[in-house]
């Protein structure tokens, strides 16, 4: 899980965009990818998209999505997530925005799609599950979102490791333990009778030994489809993502992973990553290795660091603090930083993520879904923030709102009501 800093210093978007733009120097990145993996159970399921489009006004603006999805208890939640969860996101984002505005409701509209992919899955009557991680890349802006145990792991080309998604596994989530026993689930470990206790920490009814994901429609709701979200800017020297499924993170350390294709394109790479995994520990379980590489035009592909600095810690000494002082905000920033963080957010609470920090006048549409984005009668909206704990911050008649099964949805997964769930037991 990763530890927030206290005191990195966290840069405006608005102020990096114009930097960006005031600098003739900076270009696009070149995105290149490669993948590989061995099957297990046949579980595990990539998207690589590196030419998707949006249309504003006359001008075309590209990124690039990239999506790890580890299925348990069948494929069925991996393969519906990897088919609908883009489009879910992307209709969750008004149109017409420019593209700080883009990236600025970006963290609101993954947490929205993710809900509404898992609301709609439910649907479906299946009792897979699967773990998300998201990768949306713009320019030199990488957006994360993730549940379970899937990874993304960032190496910048002046040698940094940046941990850009969580670890909901219950066994090393102390806060998402409490949260689950908060809502009315039971967290321990599987009881073989006698009173011994094996394996890693679950949570019951189920089993399942994540705290988040996608599916589970056997499991209670407090396990839940809301994810955590890193966005970071990169500098213009670029960086590798390495995105893998536990097959691989559960035989190699980030680091080891990082320096057995150093040098190597990403094609090349990913293969090695999974080679070294294997053999470490043997095809135990599906082992999949997606590498992205985010490069300034100009040069050739594989970053090779010129000096590798150490991590303390998870996220602790990620992000450096800035040196100067000045009152001028463009003097402030002037010198762009390794990398930068522009947003993070883990809570499970919607009536949190939903809101937004940014001055979007277009981000909240009064008669529609905030979540699963149908139209809503006048009068037969429900505020997210409908029985918030502080009313003298928030008032229940303010937006955004949800649709009545969306309200639904939030009240269970905040342990305040039950839904009807199919009875059967999961592994992960």
């Amino acid at each position: 899980m990763s530890v927030r800093s206290e005191h990195h210093h966290t840069v405006p978007l608005s102020v990096l965009l114009k930097r960006e733009l005031m600098s003739e120097k900076i270009e696009k990145p070149e995105i290149v990818h490669g993948q590989a993996g061995q099957s297990k159970k046949g579980e595990d399921f990539a998207l690589l998209k590196s030419d998707c489009q949006r249309m504003v006004g006359d001008g075309v603006y590209t990124y690039s999505v990239y999506g790890l999805f580890d299925g348990h208890n069948g494929s069925a939640a991996a393969i519906y997530s990897k088919e609908n969860l883009l489009n879910n996101v992307v209709s969750a984002i008004p149109p017409d925005l420019n593209r700080d505005e883009w990236l600025a409701a970006l963290p609101r509209a993954l947490v929205a799609g993710f809900v509404k992919t898992d609301k709609d899955f439910a649907e479906k009557g299946q009792k897979s599950g699967t773990t998300v991680t998201f990768v949306i890349i713009e320019g030199w802006v990488v957006t994360v979102a993730s549940v379970g145990d899937s990874r993304c792991v960032l190496e910048s080309s002046e040698g940094g490791i940046y941990y850009l998604s969580a670890d909901h596994r219950l066994e090393t989530n102390e806060e998402e333990r409490v949260r689950i026993t908060s809502s009315g689930g039971e967290v321990g470990r599987l009881n073989t009778g006698g009173g011994a206790e094996v394996g890693p920490l679950r949570c019951w009814p189920g089993g399942l030994c994540l705290s988040r994901s996608i599916g589970d429609m056997d499991i209670g709701e407090f396990v839940v489809p809301v994810p955590y979200v890193k966005q970071v800017k990169l500098s213009t020297a670029g960086g590798r993502l390495v995105i893998c499924s536990d097959g691989v993170w559960d035989a190699l350390p980030a680091e080891v992973a990082l320096d057995c294709c150093r040098g190597m394109s990403a094609e090349s790479a990913a293969p090695q990553i999974v080679k070294e995994a294997l053999q470490a520990k043997g095809l135990r379980d599906d082992t999949t290795c997606v590498v992205v590489d985010i490069l300034p035009q100009e040069k050739p592909p594989a970053p090779v660091p010129h000096q590798k600095k150490p991590v303390k810690g998870m996220l602790k000494a990620m992000f450096r603090k800035k040196s100067s002082e000045s009152s001028s905000i463009d003097k402030e920033y002037m010198e762009p930083d390794v990398v930068v963080e522009l947003y993070e957010e883990g809570s499970a609470m919607l009536s949190e993520r939903l809101e937004t920090k940014y001055p979007l006048c277009n981000m909240f549409k009064l008669f529609i879904c905030a979540v699963c984005q149908v139209e809503i009668k006048p009068g037969e909206g429900i505020s997210v923030h409908e029985g918030a704990e502080n009313p003298q911050k928030v008032r229940p008649w303010d937006g955004p709102f949800l649709c009545f099964s969306c309200q639904e949805k939030k009240e269970a997964m905040e342990g305040k009501r039950s839904l009807d769930r199919l009875s059967s037991g999961s592994d992960e």
